[in-house]
């Protein structure tokens, strides 16, 4: 066999491979088995395409999206929120610069657009973009002074804390640890933007804990709650409410703002 032509086949194995693996997840993401409902309107749909593109068609190509035939736009409502109100909170506090510990890359990619970001995970983010500069670290030991930082984001993020999911250290209280930590390097007269699921007080091993919006509190006590939002199990986002009107969810996701005081 000559190099042209093992150079071929590697080519169509790996084409083969491609194929195989966007036919699979058509029936797994992103609602599992959901795509199996909607074949037969693929399969009219492709027909009909390649009938009036006059057969240019070539099934070697396709990539089926079998799950996205929905009436309404889909969204994670924990996740849209958040985002949504870190960036409201960004512009009306106007940091000028923000250290982030954990929270979606999606959301501060986009925030540190407008806010000079330092991004802090466990497992490093390898980026390149102005005005985002990011480290690793563990959030039990952070890199910074005690007192030193005026303004400090945490998106669903302590709850995992000690779960050994993400490579850390298995540790009952790891959350309370990250918490003492996010504690010890605000700066006083500094915000805390944080945010965790809350409810019945419970640990899904090894996903994630579930808090009693009054433990979250009683997680900071030396700082104070100054704004407390959320999000109910129906996915609405309730506005500046007291902890006590998030106590009946089941899996809400609570958003608050701590300051630490400055004497």
């Amino acid at each position: 066999m000559t190099g042209r032509e093992h150079e071929g086949n590697r080519k169509g194995q790996t084409a083969l491979l491609t194929l195989a693996r966007h036919w699979l997840l058509a029936f797994l993401s992103p609602r599992p088995f959901v795509g199996f409902l909607y074949f037969p309107r693929f399969v009219k749909h492709y027909r009909k395409f390649k009938r009036l593109s006059r057969g240019t068609l070539a099934f070697r190509d396709t990539y089926p999206c079998m799950g996205d035939w929905m009436k309404y736009t889909p969204f994670d409502p924990h996740y849209f929120y958040q985002a949504a109100w870190l960036a409201r909170m960004f512009a009306a506090f106007k940091p000028e610069r923000n250290i982030d510990i954990g929270s979606s890359v999606m959301t501060i990619g986009v925030l540190s657009a407008v806010v000079n970001t330092i991004f802090v995970d466990y497992r490093p983010l390898l980026t390149n973009l102005s005005n985002l500069c990011s480290i690793s670290a563990d959030i039990v030991f952070m890199p910074f002074r005690t007192n030193s930082i005026e303004s400090l984001s945490c998106l669903h993020v302590i709850e995992h804390i000690g779960l050994g999911r993400y490579g850390e250290q298995v540790d009952p209280e790891g959350s309370f640890k990250a918490a003492r930590e996010l504690e010890r390097i605000l700066k006083p007269g500094g915000k805390l933007y944080l945010s965790v699921p809350v409810g019945r007080e419970r640990v899904c091993f090894n996903a994630h804990r579930v808090f009693r919006p009054q433990t979250v509190s009683e997680l900071f006590p030396a700082l104070c709650p100054i704004e407390f939002c959320f999000v109910d199990d129906r996915g609405a986002f309730v506005e500046d409410q007291p902890l006590s009107a998030a106590a009946e969810c089941e899996y809400g996701c609570g958003l608050f703002i701590f300051e630490k005081p400055s004497t």
